[in-house]
């Protein structure tokens, strides 16, 4: 992984894991120990979900350039589904308190994309591969006048 994906994934996944602390901190004083155990769950499900999902796309990016952005456009399409189906899934749990795991998958998944929208613009990456120059003899285009 180049070291670009691996700052957008740590730019990401860092603000991501500090609200979902502060969630469960919030979620443990609110709901108690059930709470607190749903919030991290959450937290969890949302930075492998969103981390696998971003790991796709650079991949997607390098191999299928011109599959980018419908990839993207299905990919989180297809995380937010999942991620719909997870809050279902868990809505009648005893394991953890499903409030603070929806509400807190929500914030988190919210937190994830608002800092990776922020680490791309803050990337400084080409997207125009410059051309390497061999000497200082011009490349032949094939149309001299």
């Amino acid at each position: 992984m180049p070291s670009n994906d691996v700052r957008t994934l740590l730019q990401a996944a860092v603000p991501t894991a500090v609200a979902g602390a502060v969630a469960a901190a919030i979620s443990g004083g609110v709901a108690g120990g059930k709470g607190a155990l749903g919030a991290a769950v959450a937290t969890i499900v949302v930075i492998l979900f969103m981390g696998i999902g971003l790991m796709v796309l650079q991949r997607t990016a390098r191999s299928l350039p011109h599959l980018f952005q419908a990839m993207g456009l299905m990919l989180y399409t297809a995380q937010l589904l999942l991620l719909f189906i997870f809050v279902a899934a868990f809505k009648n749990t005893t394991l953890f308190n499903p409030k603070a795991f929806a509400i807190t998958l929500v914030a988190t998944t919210l937190v994830w994309i608002g800092a990776q929208a922020r680490a791309h613009m803050k990337a400084k990456i080409l997207y125009v591969e410059p051309e390497s120059h061999q000497g200082d003899k011009p490349k032949n285009t094939g149309s001299q006048t």
